[in-house]
């Protein structure tokens, strides 16, 4: 059963409403709109389920014109990672990612301390090869990717502020709602907590002689004015997709705030499950908390991989994803049966 709609004139509703009056859609909105139209409704045909993946951090432009930002931290790896897993087990994949952030497939030779140069060699007749010691890992990766590219099963969706995230994000759910509970979000993405509306931003390049506009301050010190971003999970969880199965992320510092956290959140937006895990052990454990529960999910053997091999040129490199997502999915499909029943 789906949750109730947002009654007419709530504060959520309000602030929704607000925000994106005053905040103009990215450029390529029309056109990633069609994308996800097209795509949605291909896998529907099929009876495939479809996982939105959001992945990478969102910057809050300083100008309209943009030079500086504030970024959040995040390169990707959680999302990247797992929209492969959600992918090896018959899903579709919907990838809304920063722009430049790690990449489902790529990221195997892309973000590391080797260059990906590295991996190649000229053989004797001038030929660019893969070495030897790489073919085996490479030639994995490349059939992986090329079943997805050949059954259209992955669609990526760049953003970069946290704006144009929030666009992509409430249009994706909405063209997912013909799915019912068939989609699932995995909000990995790391989204600003704060912005500077646009009728405030300075139009141009902020002069270090003059920082008396966009609510910024004259003098020696550079004073940014930041609002709250609203909380759309709760738009998300009651609106935009009120069928669909909702998986949200929770970092934290402090390991004492962590389950804490983590349950607030839960009964603040009424979802289905928060993935709490801490900045420093976020690589190998996490915590899953659900309704009435909580599950540790940790490597075994736990700790940081003291060789930086990958996973796919050593084979010995377990990725906690491989275990998170398996989990999220017998959820999803518990809260389909119920949903059916």
């Amino acid at each position: 059963m789906g949750r109730p709609a947002l009654s007419s004139g709530s504060t959520v509703e309000t602030a929704e409403a607000d925000y994106f009056q005053n905040n103009p859609p990215p450029k390529e909105f029309s056109q990633n709109k069609q994308l996800v139209r097209a795509f949605v409704q291909r896998h529907s045909e099929q009876g495939r389920r479809v996982a939105l993946v959001t992945s990478g951090g969102t910057t809050v432009p300083l100008e309209n014109q943009t030079v500086r930002f504030i970024d959040n931290f995040s390169a990707g790896t959680r999302g990247a990672t797992s929209a492969e897993y959600f992918l090896e087990n018959g899903y579709a994949v919907i990838f809304l990612h920063r722009r430049f952030s790690l990449l489902p497939y790529s990221r195997h030779y892309s973000h590391t301390t080797n260059c990906f140069l590295d991996f190649m060699e000229i053989d004797q007749q001038g030929k660019v090869t893969v070495k030897n010691n790489y073919q085996i890992g490479m030639q994995t990766v490349l059939q992986k990717y090329q079943r997805a590219q050949t059954e259209q099963t992955l669609l990526l969706l760049p953003f970069t502020s946290v704006t144009e995230y929030l666009w992509s994000l409430r249009d994706t759910a909405l063209s997912l709602q013909v799915l019912g509970p068939n989609a699932v979000f995995y909000l990995a993405a790391a989204v600003s907590d704060f912005f500077i509306p646009r009728d405030r931003m300075s139009e141009h390049k902020i002069q270090s002689g003059d920082l008396n506009a966009a609510g910024l301050s004259q003098g020696t010190k550079l004073v940014v004015d930041l609002d709250p971003v609203p909380k759309f999970l709760k738009s998300l969880v009651d609106g935009w997709a009120p069928n669909a199965m909702i998986v949200s992320f929770k970092l934290e510092t402090d390991p004492l705030l962590l389950i804490s956290k983590a349950k607030k959140a839960l009964e603040r937006y009424s979802h289905h499950l928060v993935i709490g895990n801490l900045l420093l052990t976020r690589a190998w454990e996490v915590v899953l908390v659900s309704p009435g529960r909580e599950e540790w999910v940790r490597l075994p053997n736990h700790g940081p991989d003291p060789t930086g091999t990958f996973a796919f040129e050593s084979g010995s490199v377990l990725e906690i994803e491989s275990l998170i997502v398996p989990k999220v999915i017998r959820l999803h499909d518990v809260m389909i049966q119920q949903t059916c029943n």
